[in-house]
């Protein structure tokens, strides 16, 4: 519920990506100020990153109904909408059109750097009356500092500028430090602007995300090109089949078709691959890089690496929240409620049943996390996920609870759904059971029917 103490103070957001701008739209279709902080000197900063990657979602999963109702206003056209865009694609087709509308280019900050949020005048310790206070936020603008109130704070900054380490430990080691120049935690654009990096060269990807898929794919072109490219897989799964993921059955076609391409990619040799590899270290040697690490209890090295591409993850930044009072689940680091439902060590849904409002809800009040930070470090969020989310909390915060409470969010199903029943109760548990958890959901699907929960439960 909106504090009644804050008079006209905007909400602010943090992060100019999909969700935060969805938020956005959201805030002025119900006539609400706010103010937007992008750390990026331009719109989506994160996905400029990528912009050279395909999503494997089409159109119709990307764009928010409310921003697309405000773009269609002022004769903005939408893309087809089975159309797959690239990165670059979502942000000057959707996200920078959204972005210089009149109702929202005003309130953008870019250079924007929130370092720190809290109550006004008191610490996290302190309770009484914090409810009443606004929020106050400490921002990096343009190299100088300013401080801004607000009455709501929606923290939409995303994960991917804090990558995960190689180092299978979860810790940055000195020396994984010490090769920065050689190690790239992004998706590089192999058969672009960084060929000549990568070209004729011994290529180490690890992971066994989308991200991870798609650099062995792209180096898979790269080597037909360049024959002398090597290529060498890490993973921490035990078998390589554990990575192809839901292929014909998914959705998603796109999503299902990187499975079918790197099974292929597998079996044709031309990638080494090293299943159930738990990486310790690495070290010079020369130009090049030994990675060091274990398999099955016996010690191994591979070696004469020119290039490491690590797609391990990434993970919330908390430090610039830890004057708010959160509720961030201690294994996944997601919001606590989410938690069981995306645990990667229970499943690998790459679904999740819609929550919105209720179950963001933190300990501060009217303060929310939420898009692919509020996952944490689970790798299974979707933009349409996002959307739902900010349209609840939206909804809440200027009064609506009927909205708020309501469900509008259909996802694809992954088609597979690894589980482990290894945390509390599995998601193929008993109706009642289930319901007492997480009310009347699966872990496999949004909308629960026995034909859909026979993919994960059978």
């Amino acid at each position: 519920m909106m504090n009644k103490c804050c008079g006209v103070l905007p909400i602010a957001i943090i992060g100019g990506g999909p969700v935060g701008l969805a938020a956005a739209a959201h805030l002025v279709s119900k006539g609400e100020s706010f103010v937007l902080f992008e750390t990026a000197n331009d719109i989506a900063g994160n996905i400029n990153r990528w912009s050279h990657v395909r999503l494997f979602s089409p159109w119709q999963f990307n764009i928010d109904k409310v921003a697309k109702q405000l773009l269609e206003e002022n004769g903005w056209k939408a893309p087809i909408h089975t159309d797959i865009p690239t990165g670059a694609e979502l942000v000057t087709q959707y996200l920078a059109p959204l972005s210089k509308l009149p109702t929202i280019q005003p309130h953008i900050h870019f250079n924007a750097k929130v370092t720190a949020v809290s109550r006004k005048g008191l610490s996290k310790v302190k309770t009484a009356g914090r409810e009443k206070l606004p929020f106050v936020l400490h921002v990096t603008e343009n190299g100088e500092t300013k401080v801004y109130e607000a009455k709501a704070v929606i923290d939409a900054s995303g994960t991917w500028a804090t990558p995960n380490p190689a180092v299978s430990n979860g810790i940055w080691t000195d020396k994984e430090l010490e090769l920065k120049e050689q190690i790239t935690y992004e998706v590089p654009d192999l058969l672009g602007k960084q060929r000549e990096r990568y070209a004729g060269k011994h290529v180490l990807v690890v992971g066994s995300g989308h991200s991870a898929i798609h650099a062995l794919l792209d180096l898979e072109k790269l080597k037909e090109q360049e024959p002398d490219t090597n290529i060498s897989w890490i993973i921490r799964k035990s078998q390589v089949k554990e990575v192809y993921g839901g292929q014909e059955k998914d959705s998603l076609r796109e999503r299902g078709q990187l499975g079918i391409r790197l099974e292929n990619l597998v079996l044709s040799g031309k990638v080494q691959v090293y299943p159930s590899f738990m990486i310790e270290n690495f070290e010079q040697s020369g130009n090049q890089i030994n990675v060091i690490g274990y398999s099955n209890g016996q010690t191994i090295q591979v070696e004469s690496i020119d290039e490491v591409i690590s797609n391990t993850g990434s993970r919330p930044d908390m430090g610039f929240l830890r004057e708010v009072r959160t509720d961030i689940d201690s294994v996944v680091e997601s919001v606590g409620v989410l938690a069981p439902l995306i645990d990667p060590n229970l499943h690998s849904c790459g679904t999740v049943r819609p929550h919105g409002e209720k179950e963001l809800r933190q300990p501060e009040q009217d303060f929310y996390i939420v898009g692919a930070k509020s996952y944490g470090r689970a790798p299974t969020f979707l933009m349409a996920t996002g959307y739902e989310q900010v349209r609840s909390i939206v909804a809440a915060l200027t009064g609506d609870w009927e909205a708020a409470e309501k469900v509008e969010l259909d996802l694809p199903e992954t088609g597979v759904c690894n589980i482990s029943l290894t945390r509390e109760e599995s998601c193929c548990e008993t109706e009642e059971a289930t319901k007492e958890k997480m009310a009347e959901s699966t872990c496999c699907t949004v909308n629960p029917s026995p034909s859909k929960s026979s993919s994960c439960c059978g």
